[in-house]
């Protein structure tokens, strides 16, 4: 592909015009808005405690600035050279690789429904501590009450989508890139002032020890793995979001120092959930191992009784705040999933935005119905011995997405060749740096994501727990 006739691109397969952002802080703030949801407030936390606090801590960090730093920039800037969503950014640098574009765009079709599933289950929290019920959403079954139901949690997904869907709407200017410049502000401000609150309740230091002060003793292969792991979900990779991103990023805008300023944000926002979750844990329940261990609970199940036993004034503010913040968190993910799900339809097809984004919103409800009713009505279905949406976030997170990282790392270091990046991401004279780049994406990207999907797929049949 002739470089020069790359530097103007605006139109997508079906010449239709491309939206684009206004400037790299737009960029940089909807990218972070991707990178910065669910990932960061709910599981990093939950990951960072059942795996020893600051060594995980640790781990996560090296592998950001390493390991996701590579593969970001790779995919913003084969974006950007492309012009193209994920759908067709592959193909249009080789024909024969038009299926993994195709891989690319199943990811976060298949994300979008359960993930604003569980947006939905974030707003039914919110709005219960901002009530003033945080005694009830503290009490002993509660979250399993309420995912059982038949209607409430269906009514809070379509709430979660229709927000989503009108920001989408709007087009990349006026809807992606002016929601992230109030949410991720606001998202940032929230996380500082909850952090800060938490920390000045009683018996959180001991927390706060464990969280960053690393313990080598508790390093281990499955600490590195989970780190990895998080990383794709936190990052946004392997999504086709940071590649359809990048196809609105000015010319001119430096994709090292954006990749760098989205790290910041991600990676922040991530270190100050641990900071606000874990100590907060700690002064409830002294870091027992049980409440540490407690998993993707530990948000829905654990954390709205700490915020209960400091009173029911204390409590319901602090909670009412930090659902907040997760709604925020949760709304600027689902907005580059479904951006990037529209953008796929809009370059494919050449459908008009509107267009596209009625179809992805109303096939959006319809596929999380399932998700939604898979604690309740539908229970009793299992897809190898998994509830629906547990099925779909495995299929998503540990097969699909680590399958579609290796396969970018052979197109890139075998295929089309390192300099299809190089070449965008403007390292000249940097001489050091390319030769990391290679090396990464040719031989240590591609081990490290064969053993977080052969982890995965062993853990979830049981052969390996993690």
């Amino acid at each position: 592909m002739d470089r020069n006739s790359n530097r103007n691109i605006e139109k997508g397969t079906a010449g239709k015009k491309r939206g684009g952002f206004t400037g790299r802080l737009g960029f940089v703030l909807a990218a972070a808005g991707s990178a910065v949801g669910l990932g960061n407030l709910w599981r990093f936390p939950y990951l960072a405690a059942k795996y020893g606090g600051g060594i995980f801590l640790l781990v996560y960090i090296v592998l950001a600035l390493t390991f996701g730093s590579v593969l970001m920039t790779a995919e913003i800037a084969l974006g950007r050279r492309t012009g193209q969503s994920a759908i067709s950014a592959f193909s249009s640098i080789r024909p024969k690789w038009s299926f993994l574009g195709i891989l690319c765009a199943v990811v976060p079709i298949i994300i979008l429904p359960y993930y604003s599933v569980i947006g939905g289950w974030v707003c039914e929290y919110f709005f219960t501590f901002a009530a003033g019920n945080g005694a009830a959403a503290a009490a002993d079954g509660f979250f399993e009450s309420f995912i059982a139901s038949p209607w409430k949690p269906l009514l809070f997904f379509a709430l979660f989508v229709s927000v989503t869907f009108l920001v989408v709407l709007f087009g990349v200017e006026k809807g992606v890139e002016k929601s992230s410049r109030i949410l991720m502000p606001a998202l940032v401000i929230l996380t500082i002032g909850v952090t800060v609150y938490s920390l000045t309740l009683p018996g959180t230091w001991e927390g706060v020890k464990y969280y960053l002060l690393p313990d080598f003793s508790r390093f281990s292969a499955k600490t590195v793995l989970a780190a990895l792991g998080q990383l794709f979900y936190s990052m946004s990779l392997a999504m086709g979001i940071m590649i359809t991103f990048g196809s609105y990023m000015k010319k001119d805008s430096s994709i090292s120092s954006s990749v760098r300023q989205i790290e910041l944000f991600d990676t922040g926002i991530a270190l100050l959930a641990g900071l606000m979750i874990i100590p907060a844990a700690f002064a409830f329940s002294g870091g027992s191992p049980e409440t540490l261990g407690q998993g993707p609970g530990l948000m829905f199940v654990a954390l709205p009784k700490v915020f209960q036993s400091f009173g029911s004034v204390t409590g319901g503010i602090l909670g009412g705040l930090f659902f907040a913040l997760v709604i925020f968190a949760a709304l600027t993910s689902a907005i580059s999933l479904m951006e990037t799900v529209v953008s796929i339809l809009m370059d494919k097809f050449g459908l008009s935005r509107r267009r596209a984004a009625v179809i992805v919103y109303i096939g959006t409800l319809l596929l999380g119905i399932p998700s939604s009713l898979g604690f309740g009505a539908l229970s009793g279905i299992r897809l190898f011995g998994m509830t629906i949406l547990d099925f779909f976030d495995f299929l998503s997170n540990s097969v699909l997405m680590p399958v579609v990282a290796i396969l970018t790392c052979v197109f890139l270091g075998y295929v089309a060749g390192c300099d299809t990046v190089l070449e965008e991401v403007e390292w000249t004279g940097r001489r050091r740096k390319e030769n990391f780049f290679r090396v990464m994406i040719r031989y240590v990207c591609p081990v490290c994501i064969a053993l977080i999907l052969v982890s995965s797929v062993l853990s979830a049949l049981g052969v390996l727990s993690l």
